[in-house]
């Protein structure tokens, strides 16, 4: 009786043994990664899966939903600096609508994909200037309206972050030095900030055991 119990007792130390290396863990609770960050919420097998907190190793903070390990759903990224984007994640990335307000007090809001301002939104700085329209690769380019605070305005295609032409005719018809050098347009947009860096390493892999 002894001998089956010490049997028994050795195969559930061995049994826990392995679970802990292959780090497995169900539930609410807190795990450590090789490179400093440190994860509070909820696991599965071993990985972040539902609400949680990571604290990385850089000093920037996610909180809000994961899935198998990544940033996925809605959260909140802050950065050292003070920058912050709140809105969809999707495998690490910032992706679908969301607003990401400089530390210097510019603020975008709109969609994002693969973690730039990509589709529709609105760019406001801090000076009062405003641009509503297209993104691509986090840069103005399509169809949108810049609006100076004295009420001029400049509408049509955009390039790069810079006026082409009205939206009626072909960009390769109007010159862009000439656009820009338009008394009614706006002031260089090149401050524009592409993006938020990117957040991938929001979801360090599982540190091995």
């Amino acid at each position: 009786m002894k001998r089956n119990n010490l049997a028994v007792a050795m195969i559930t130390w061995f049994l826990c043994l392995f679970l802990a290396g292959c780090g497995v863990r169900n539930g609410h609770g807190t795990k450590s990664f090789a490179d400093g960050s440190r994860y509070v919420g909820d696991l599965r097998h071993g990985r972040p899966d539902g609400q949680g907190k990571m604290t990385m190793a850089d000093g920037r903070i996610y909180e809000g939903e994961w899935k198998d390990g990544k940033s996925s759903g809605q959260g909140t990224l802050t950065f050292p600096d003070g920058r912050t984007y709140v809105g969809g994640f999707e495998g690490g990335m910032p992706h679908g609508t969301g607003t990401y307000m400089m530390v210097g007090g510019a603020v975008y809001a709109g969609e994002f994909d693969d973690g730039r301002p990509n589709g529709q939104g609105t760019w406001t700085w801090p000076d009062g200037r405003k641009y509503v329209g297209q993104f691509k690769d986090g840069n103005m380019n399509g169809t949108g309206k810049v609006t100076l605070p004295d009420g001029r305005f400049r509408e049509g295609l955009w390039k790069d972050n810079k006026f082409v032409g009205p939206a009626s005719a072909p960009a390769s018809e109007t010159s862009t030095s000439q656009a820009s050098a338009s008394p009614t347009s706006p002031a260089p947009v090149s401050e524009t900030p592409t993006s938020p860096p990117p957040t991938s390493a929001a979801s360090p892999a599982p540190a091995s055991p």
